[in-house]
C-alpha cells in the first residue's frame, strides 16, 4: 500500500511527469489482442517485481523543493540523504545527512517537511492487484531512455483503492484519507516490463487539507552485484495544501549495491542531479 504521510508543514507521496510526446502515426495503435497480451505479461511481471530483486542497499538522495506563489516556482528548501536497505523483500530507510549535516537519529519523523518511502514495488502491485478493480486503457507510443514503450491509462475506483493519504501538524491529531486514483503505466514494447508510473489521486474530500496528490516514478537498468535489474531511478512527488503551499521532492536512487550485514554507502557531500535525457521522452521509433 502506497502511504503518503504528512507532518510538520507537508509530507507527501506522489508527483508529475515529465513532458510528454504526441503519438506517431507510423506506428499504429496495437490490436485488441495485442493489448490484452501485454497488461497480461506485464500484471505478471508487477504482482511478482520484488520476488526478483535482489537484496541490495543504494543512497536516496531527496531534493525538496516548496512554491508559496502558486506559480510554480519552485525555491529548494533542503536536501535529504538516506540509505536505503532492501532486503527480505522489506524496505528500511535511515536517514544519513540534512544538507550535509548528520541526522542523528536516523529517521526521517526527526525532520519537518515532506517525506515519502515505498517506491521499490507497491506502487506497481497496487495498480495491477486484481483486487483494486483498475480499468486500462491504450493511450500512446513513445520513446524512453532509447527504447519504445507503450503507454495505457488506468484508473481505481475509490472502493477498491489502498491509496492513503495522511495530514498532521505539531499538537493536532493525525487526518487520513483513502482516494480514489488515476494515471498511465508506461511499458516496454520489447521487454514487457514498467519503466514508469504516474499517479494521480482524484475527487480527494473538500474537508480534507491536502487538495493535490501525483508522483512520478522512473525504473532503469541498474547493475547489482553484477546483474542488470529494472530499479527506481528517480521519483518526482508534488502535492498542493490549502494555504497555497505546494511541496514537491525529487528522489533519485543511486550507488546500488548488493546488501551485506557492513554494507556501507560512501559519498562525498551531494550528488549532480541526473540528466534530464534520463526522463525526458522522445518521438516514437523502434528500439534498435
Amino acid at each position: 500500500m502506497k502511504l503518503l504521510s504528512i507532518t510538520a508543514l507537508i509530507c507527501l507521496s506522489m508527483g508529475t511527469a515529465a513532458g510528454q510526446t504526441k503519438p506517431d502515426a507510423a506506428l499504429p495503435a496495437p490490436s485488441s489482442e495485442e493489448q490484452a497480451n501485454l497488461l497480461d505479461s506485464v500484471r505478471h511481471y508487477a504482482l511478482n517485481y520484488t520476488r526478483g530483486l535482489p537484496d541490495f542497499i543504494c543512497l536516496e538522495q531527496n531534493r525538496r523543493y516548496e512554491d508559496t506563489s502558486g506559480m510554480q516556482e519552485w525555491h529548494l528548501v533542503d536536501i535529504l540523504a538516506a540509505k536505503l536497505s532492501f532486503f527480505n523483500q522489506q524496505e528500511e530507510y535511515r536517514l544519513i545527512s540534512q544538507n550535509g549535516h548528520t541526522v542523528k537519529n536516523g529517521s526521517y519523523g526527526s525532520v519537518e517537511g515532506a517525506v515519502s518511502m515505498g517506491d521499490f514495488g507497491s506502487a506497481m502491485y497496487d495498480i495491477f492487484d486484481p483486487a483494486s478493480h483498475a480499468a486500462f486503457a491504450w493511450k500512446r507510443w513513445t520513446n524512453l531512455r532509447g527504447r519504445l514503450t507503450q503507454v495505457f491509462d488506468y484508473r481505481i475506483p475509490l472502493e477498491s483503492s489502498k491509496y492513503v493519504i495522511e495530514w498532521s501538524e505539531k499538537g493536532s491529531n493525525v487526518q487520513k484519507i483513502k482516494a480514489a486514483y488515476r494515471g498511465s503505466i508506461f511499458m516496454d514494447n520489447d521487454l514487457n516490463t514498467i519503466v514508469r508510473i504516474d499517479q494521480e489521486a482524484v475527487n480527494i474530500q473538500p474537508s480534507f487539507p491536502i487538495r493535490q496528490a501525483r508522483e512520478t516514478l522512473d525504473y532503469d537498468f541498474t547493475k547489482v552485484g553484477g546483474r542488470e535489474f529494472f530499479l527506481p531511478l528517480v521519483a518526482t512527488l508534488e502535492m498542493h495544501a490549502i494555504g497555497g503551499i505546494a511541496k514537491k521532492n525529487v528522489k533519485e536512487f543511486r550507488l546500488y549495491q548488493k546488501f551485506s550485514a557492513d554494507a556501507v554507502i560512501k559519498f562525498d557531500g551531494e550528488l549532480p542531479p541526473l540528466s534530464d535525457d534520463k526522463t525526458k521522452e522522445q518521438a516514437p521509433r523502434k528500439s534498435k
